[in-house]
């Protein structure tokens, strides 16, 4: 699958990670590429996704089943039901005070179940049990506890997406997600990298929070999902 001529790597994320620094990830199918279902819902179509790439994605989830089509903004087959959807934000470093946190502890397969069960609190996103092989994550704890944290999700060449921040309710006001963001950033610049973050475009907190810090929107996407008719359940097409 190649790159859409003359666009940006962040008008296709997913695809650009997929067949970038996330390659060892990607499963591909037909001509739809995305990464294992316990790593991240992000999945990438073509361009123009015509009959036999629907199939070969109603074939990935099945009859009935339920397809994230995050960050896509083409049309979707009438018989497709769409069952979710929300306006999102994509936001770029344009002068963060990228810093390292002395507070900040990085986090690995271990806090797995404490990392999901934050996330479980708070909801900030997606974050399944492999999402922490995508990147580097960051977390403050305090007696022990995780009670924040950050990391890295999409790795299109020359970007890296932050991703899962949250903070535990009874901490919050503290900074300590500011404090966590600017502790990713500065990783993801000393790999000569830029952030990059999406987000609701209703979450007006978080939008705040991050123009304050230094992030520039860069353009509006979606975020939806919709359900496979019934009666596809074709195998993949062989392309």
């Amino acid at each position: 699958m190649q790159e859409a001529t003359g666009g940006h790597v962040l008008d296709h994320p997913a695809r650009a990670a997929l067949t970038g620094p996330h390659a060892h990830f990607a499963e591909r199918h037909g001509r739809i590429l995305r990464y294992p279902v316990d790593v991240t819902p992000w999945l990438a179509l073509p361009d123009e996704p015509d009959a036999r790439d629907w199939a070969d994605l109603a074939a990935l989830a099945g009859p009935g089943g339920e397809v994230p089509l995050l960050g896509y903004r083409g049309p979707v087959p009438d018989d497709w039901e769409i069952t979710f959807r929300m306006p999102g934000v994509q936001y770029v470093d344009a002068g963060l005070a990228a810093a390292p946190d002395p507070e900040a502890v990085p986090l690995g397969p271990a806090d797995v179940p404490e990392m999901l069960d934050l996330v479980a609190r708070t909801r900030p996103g997606p974050f399944l049990p492999r999402t922490i092989e995508l990147g580097d994550y960051l977390g403050i704890r305090r007696d022990g506890v995780l009670v924040a944290m950050a990391g890295e999700r999409l790795r299109p060449p020359g970007w890296t997406e932050i991703s899962a921040v949250c903070t535990d309710p009874v901490v919050r006001g503290e900074g300590l997600a500011t404090r966590l963001i600017l502790a990713v950033a500065h990783g993801i610049r000393e790999r000569g990298e830029t952030p990059f973050l999406h987000t609701g475009a209703d979450n007006t907190g978080a939008i705040r929070l991050y123009e304050s810090l230094g992030f520039r929107l860069r353009r509006t996407t979606a975020f939806l999902s919709a359900r496979v008719p019934e009666r596809m359940a074709a195998a993949p097409a062989a392309r």
